[in-house]
């Protein structure tokens, strides 16, 4: 497995890197699949903030991405948060996969809720700070609901691999998951 470890606004020690690639290769070892991971350490400027040291770690595991990030006083115990935060969501991934191939009922999801339109106000106050870009491949919306949790997202746009169309999978204020499908 290729582990990349890379820092922002801050340099690495060689046994540092050599600890993160260590642990990220030992985490993932139950997926056969997991090909690369990214472990990216930083450093926040101000200095009011505690928790100065932030790490977060990316990787693809049975075509899913699992992402974590925490902070803490030094690197070396924000690493460590992160790597129990990633080696427990890999735990989640591959119990959820070993139970899916073993039950084979039909799940179904909420029912789309009825639209909600609301008054964004005035064009002049809409501001896009940040834009994404990723591929999107067919999955049912289970598959979707698993990659939004793993990604820690309170919403997630998936093609749906059963209707052929875009959906959005969204969590509700109750903790359940409403599904919005175009008509």
């Amino acid at each position: 497995m290729e582990v990349r470890v890379h820092g922002t606004h801050f340099d690495l020690s060689d046994d540092l890197k050599a600890l993160a690639e260590e642990k990220v290769t030992h985490a993932t070892r139950m997926f056969d699949d997991a090909r690369t991971a990214d472990v990216e350490f930083s450093e926040e400027a101000n200095p009011r903030i505690a928790e100065r040291y932030r790490v977060e770690i990316t990787a693809v595991a049975a075509g899913q991405t699992v992402r974590v990030e925490s902070a803490g006083l030094d690197e070396r115990a924000a690493l460590d948060v992160a790597l129990e935060k990633f080696e427990r969501q890999l735990r989640r991934l591959k119990e959820r996969l070993i139970g899916r191939s073993r039950k084979h009922s039909d799940k179904q999801l909420n029912a789309a809720s009825p639209g909600v339109e609301e008054d964004l106000g005035a064009a002049d106050d809409i501001r896009i700070d940040r834009v994404k870009r990723f591929a999107v491949k067919p999955m049912t919306p289970e598959e979707a609901a698993l990659q939004m949790d793993l990604l820690g997202h309170g919403f997630f746009l998936f093609l749906n691999g059963q209707t052929d169309r875009y959906s959005v999978l969204y969590r509700r204020r109750d903790g359940s998951l409403g599904l919005i499908e175009p008509q």
